[in-house]
């Protein structure tokens, strides 16, 4: 018998007691960091709503009721949406669509009475709304009138000598009923002083137009280049010495008559003033037309606030910042503008110096010189372009956060206004823009994507949604297929920097407009009213599996691209690169208000967000503002790493004389003279390089791709890389319609890579890997347009999986071939039962209730195995091709296998298939559009869809002489193969 002192065993104890608590302590962390690590697992196989898509509700012509409503909200709720945007529009007629039934107009009280019940359904299912603070876009309406709308300047000229007895001064041309004088001004000219050329793009150079619809590169502005040949017929204007322009405005008399005594020799008399643009709201329902709303004034903004948005809140009361969470407004589409009251003021506080003395640049005169001339012209549409962020969007986040709700314009483009893109986003809580699925109206990607600029705002300004408009398209209608056009344009978005969906567009129709119902004239269309809702589940799914990961991820870029302070500044899509980062570094955009406010972390350029960048990149212009030069010079003290040409103006007269010599001297002192076309110093802590694109210059400094691949599959994949917990986590999709095959590289190592499917939701590890040095090589084969999730999660030492490959090949083990029994179901006007000895093309079948039919039809077939299945074995069936939408959902022997959407069309059916024999469904949904073909074109005798919707006309509106029809239906070949 042992006998233990009360020492001993106290201290017994209280080592059991510590040794307990440890252990506990220590497997209670172990499931918070599992807990931890599980969260984006689970979320990955079963999302949460929060990171659900979105759409734009439109309410076309407020031609909705309550019953609708519901439907769309309950049908949202189905489908797991995060939210909707209500957007009452107008836009069924365009492109030769037909008119519909007018509902409440948009603010009025049945409007708001309508708006409250959908905010309460809203409540009721837990989703959240937001709203267009107008109807269609522009932002204005019928009760802006000239004083609050968007102006430009006008003026009237007059050419004098000191001989003439009366001067009378013509007001300048008006629009609107409005017109205000800005100046009278006075110059002398002569044919010995004149301009070796004209102003060429003068109009665009003054903001009086935006310039195209897809992110033009605007540079041009800056110089003085002859684009057109047309212009080379253009009068040569005279010069003016800015000393002897003089303001004679107090010499006017009420009757026109100018109290002025001209000196000798020839003068010109300018009378510049400002009048109303012809800008008009666009695409708005019901009365809501009217003046396009002044973008540079905040009184403007606050008269269309008190009389438009305020009531629409004092309705709505209590789900403000509740479920009414977000405002939107659309695109800058409303042409130019260049004016607003006090603007030669807010000019002066901007850049310096007083503008008036130059305003015969707006007449086509040459003030000086042409460099000076350009100077101005481009510090006056930088003023624009402040006064449009600063006095509109941030005024509009201001009156927003009082309430407890955020801002969400489509702010930056793609149309390229007096503006500079990133600049607004600042003020955005959600940063918009848009992606195009393919159509005739926009088939090239460079006209198609815009989401690279709103990514770049949130990753920089440090906002985390990055939402677009999308699958926005003009011509199809229904017909969009569902791998080819939505599926590869969403994942490409992704690749850019997307991380929230929202649909365009998702129409609410009430039941008395029947089916399909009214559509909008654009977009993809996405709602209750189309033929395969019923499937859609399985496609929304899989966006909201690569929501729930990107959402939350912090992105990996090693190069950050400075885009220049010219005006307007909209950044194009992705592979515009124009760093040189591609292929194997991404890179982010900034502006110049983030540029200013650059630091620099041992040796990387921090953002303040908190992200950082390896290399800083300057545009290839040569042109800085002084302000930029200055902010160059001291990241490079401070060990930035700035790769940019030796720069060779400012473009800008801030500053005067002193500023353009201290612009010079800095140069100078920076890049030196006679420096070689490639090459790098130090300067101060720093390193300044030139001649080099971004990844020449990383790849010299041994800084390895952060993924990589084979040249030959350098233009047929894209990726993505975020930080998430400590994870790597890369989006990788195969841009073509081919199957393909590679070994990319990523720059990871001591992890155990993961594969996510986000079409299945399943995980594996990957069996095949390599590490080698500091990255991590995973063999990969995606179908077409297929993508993945490369997720390194787990740490470990192995170097080299024990497989080969990491997916199978799928060798056909029999074909089912023969007859089919298809059922076209008559609720739809079909046939019934029908027999078709072999799979073929519903449009191209001589029954038009088969030809014409639109709707799900089910396949059934029995068959027999011509093998006999084996336990260790894995099975699937693969439908070859499927039309028009490209959807099918399969039940064999009893048991539902699922919805397939994408090529190969493949679902696995180990479990249901049996020896012997065996009995198929296959249920193929195809789109509304061949039914309400055949009934425009009088092709049936039993019509029942109705829409507003006319097919015969093309993209642009005009009439075809017939309306093709889309293939539908089965198209196979079915086969059953082994993995």
């Amino acid at each position: 018998m042992i006998v233990f002192s009360k020492k001993i065993l106290l201290l017994f104890i209280l080592h059991l007691v510590f040794f307990h608590a440890y252990a506990y302590g220590t497997k209670q962390n172990d499931r918070r960091n599992l807990a931890k690590s599980d969260t984006l697992t689970h979320s990955f196989k079963s999302p949460s709503t929060k990171y659900g898509v979105n759409c734009w509700w439109w309410w076309l012509n407020g031609n909705v009721d309550k019953e609708a409503i519901t439907k769309d909200l309950e049908a949202m709720k189905s489908r797991n949406f995060q939210g909707a945007m209500i957007f009452d529009a107008g836009g069924h007629n365009q492109r030769g669509n037909k008119d519909i039934p007018a509902g409440p107009l948009f603010g009025g009280n049945e409007w708001n009475d309508l708006f409250v019940f959908a905010l309460e359904e809203a409540e009721r299912l837990g989703l959240t709304i937001g709203f267009n603070i107008q109807s269609g876009w522009n932002l204005g309406g019928p009760r802006v009138t000239p004083q609050y709308s968007a102006k430009q300047l006008t003026y009237s000229e007059l050419v004098v000598s000191p001989d003439q007895d009366s001067l009378v001064l013509k007001q300048p041309k008006s629009r609107k009923g409005f017109y205000e004088d800005v100046a009278i001004l006075a110059f002398p000219i002569s044919e010995d002083f004149k301009s070796a050329s004209p102003i060429y793009d003068l109009d665009y150079k003054l903001g009086v137009h935006e310039l195209g619809g897809s992110a033009p590169d605007t540079r041009f502005l800056l110089d003085n280049t002859m684009r057109n040949p047309r212009d080379s017929a253009l009068a040569i204007p005279y010069k003016v010495k800015l000393k002897e322009v003089r303001n004679i405005s107090g010499t006017l008399k009420p009757n026109g008559l100018l109290d002025w005594k001209v000196p000798e020799g020839k003068w010109v008399i300018l009378r510049i003033g400002y009048t109303c643009t012809d800008a008009e709201v666009s695409t708005s329902s019901g009365a809501w037309q009217g003046n396009v709303l002044d973008y540079m004034s905040k009184e403007a903004f606050g008269f269309y606030w008190a009389d438009v948005v305020d009531p629409i809140l004092e309705a709505a009361d209590g789900h403000v910042g509740k479920t009414l969470k977000f405002m939107e407004t659309d695109s800058w589409e409303c042409g130019g503008m260049n004016w607003t009251t006090n603007f030669d003021q807010e000019f002066k506080a901007y850049r310096g110096y007083s503008l008036d003395r130059y305003l015969p640049i707006i007449a086509g005169y040459v003030v000086e010189d042409m460099e000076t001339s350009l100077s101005f012209l481009a510090d006056f549409r930088k003023t624009i372009a402040d006064l449009v962020a600063n006095n509109h969007y941030a005024e509009f986040q201001k009156r927003a956060h009082k309430i407890d709700m955020g801002i969400q314009p489509e702010s930056a483009g793609p149309h390229a206004g007096p503006m500079d893109g990133i600049k607004n986003y600042g003020f955005s809580d959600i940063v918009m823009c848009e992606f195009w699925s393919p159509s005739p109206h926009r088939p090239l990607e460079n006209n198609r994507f815009f989401v690279k600029q709103a990514s770049s705002a949130a990753h920089i300004y440090g906002k985390k949604i990055v939402g677009a408009e999308s699958f926005t398209t003009i011509g199809p209608h229904w017909n969009d297929e569902l791998w080819h056009d939505q599926k590869s344009a969403f994942d490409q978005a992704i690749c850019a920097g997307l991380n929230r969906v929202y649909f365009h567009t998702f129409t609410s129709s009430p039941s008395s407009m029947g089916m399909p119902g009214q559509e909008y004239f654009a977009g993809t269309h996405i709602n209750p009213q189309i033929t395969w809702w019923d499937q859609s589940s399985a496609f929304i799914d899989y966006m909201h599996r690569i929501q729930s990961v990107v959402q939350d991820g912090e992105f990996v870029a090693d190069v950050l691209y400075y885009y220049g302070d010219h005006i307007p500044n909209i950044f194009p899509y992705k592979r515009a690169d124009p760093a040189g980062a591609r292929f194997g570094y991404d890179y982010d955009v900034t502006d110049e208000t983030i540029f200013l406010k650059l630091k620099v972390n041992k040796g990387e350029v921090v953002v303040p967000s908190g992200l950082s960048y390896k290399v800083l990149v300057l545009p290839d212009h040569k042109v800085l503002s002084l302000s930029n030069l200055m902010k160059v010079k001291s990241l490079l003290e401070e060990g930035a790493t700035i790769i940019s040409q030796k720069p060779d103006k400012m473009v800008s007269l801030t500053g005067g004389t002193e500023g353009k010599e201290a612009f010079e001297s800095i140069v100078s002192a920076i890049w030196g003279d006679n420096i070689p076309l490639k090459g790098e110093k130090k300067v101060g802590n720093g390193t300044l390089a030139w001649g080099w694109t971004a990844k020449d210059y990383l790849r010299s400094k041994g800084i390895t791709e952060d993924f990589g691949v084979d040249k030959y599959n350098e233009n047929n994949v894209d990726y993505i890389h975020y930080t998430l917990d400590k994870k790597e986590i890369y989006f990788v999709t195969n841009t073509t319609t081919q199957r393909i095959s590679l070994k990319p590289r990523f720059r990871v190592k001591g992890k155990q890579p993961e594969i996510w499917n986000p079409i299945s939701g399943e995980i594996m590890e990957a069996k095949a890997f390599r590490q080698n040095n500091n990255h991590t090589t995973v063999p990969l084969t995606l179908d077409p347009y297929g993508a993945v999730f490369v997720v390194f999660n787990k740490e470990t030492t192995i170097k080299q999986g024990e497989e080969h490959r990491n997916y199978s090949d799928f060798p056909i083990l029999q074909s089912i071939t023969g007859s089919w029994n298809v059922y076209f179901d008559p609720k739809y006007k079909g046939e019934g039962n029908v027999e078709f000895t072999t799979l073929l093309d519903w449009s191209e079948h001589p029954n038009k209730k088969i030809k014409y039919y639109s709707g799900p039809a089910v396949y059934k077939k029995e068959f027999k195995l011509d093998f006999i299945p084996l336990k260790q074995e894995r099975y699937y069936l693969e439908l070859g091709s499927v039309k028009d939408v490209g959807i099918a959902e399969i039940n064999m022997n009893g048991k539902n296998k699922g919805i397939v959407w994408t090529k190969p069309f493949r679902v696995d059916i180990t479990d249901a298939i049996r020896n012997g024999k065996n009995t198929l469904e296959i249920k193929v949904v195809n789109s509304w559009f061949n039914r309400v073909a055949g009934e425009e074109l009088e092709e049936v005798i039993d019509p029942y869809t109705n829409t507003n919707i006319m097919l015969i006309n093309d993209y642009r509106g005009n009439p075809r002489e017939t309306i093709p029809l889309e293939k539908s239906g089965l198209l196979g070949p079915v086969r059953i193969v082994k993995e």
